[in-house]
């Protein structure tokens, strides 16, 4: 499966951007899910949540995760965080899967920089950050730590087009 990031700080777009793709890649054809990592205390499939907006997507299973439980329902009891690695091998094959969050496992991932936000830089050790998704057209991404392109994060049709690019997604891949 290819797998592909979107990170950035909180309330930056990253949610609305990852359904916007997982809409789109779906049209394209694509089987599509994701991963949602939260940092809190979760609840999955409630109107108006994060899991429910990628389910109602598209996405063909949408796996939660957060230091209490992850989902497809499973109770952590107080055993450890799944990785990232771990957490997909429960997914069933799809063409991709759409990672929100998880900032410090090693997928190629694009950060959400919105303007009106924080334009911090990820940290140092945030690996593969390939491409920013922002409305600034002043962001340079070389200052934030990526050698890829600038994004418009009102184009979901150009940023699902680099990472179907990115990743190889292609017609000829699809299962």
């Amino acid at each position: 499966m290819k797998v592909f990031g979107v990170t950035g700080w909180k309330n930056s777009g990253k949610t609305t951007l990852v359904a916007k793709l997982v809409r789109t890649l779906a049209d394209r054809g694509f089987t599509v899910s994701t991963v949602k990592h939260a940092h809190h205390r979760c609840d999955v499939d409630q109107p108006g949540r994060d899991s429910y907006l990628h389910r109602e997507a598209g996405a063909g299973q949408v796996l939660l995760a957060s230091s209490q439980r992850w989902a497809l329902m499973t109770e952590l009891r107080g055993q450890p965080e799944p990785t990232l690695d771990e957490l997909l091998t429960h997914l069933d094959p799809v063409d991709i899967v759409i990672v929100e969050g998880f900032k410090l496992s090693g997928h190629p991932k694009l950060q959400v920089i919105r303007a009106g936000n924080n334009r911090d830089r990820l940290p140092d050790d945030i690996s593969n950050l390939v491409a920013i998704a922002t409305d600034d057209e002043q962001i340079n991404p070389t200052e934030y730590g990526c050698h890829g392109p600038r994004l418009d994060l009102d184009d979901s049709e150009a940023i699902a087009d680099f990472v179907a690019h990115f990743t190889g997604l292609s017609h000829d891949s699809r299962q």
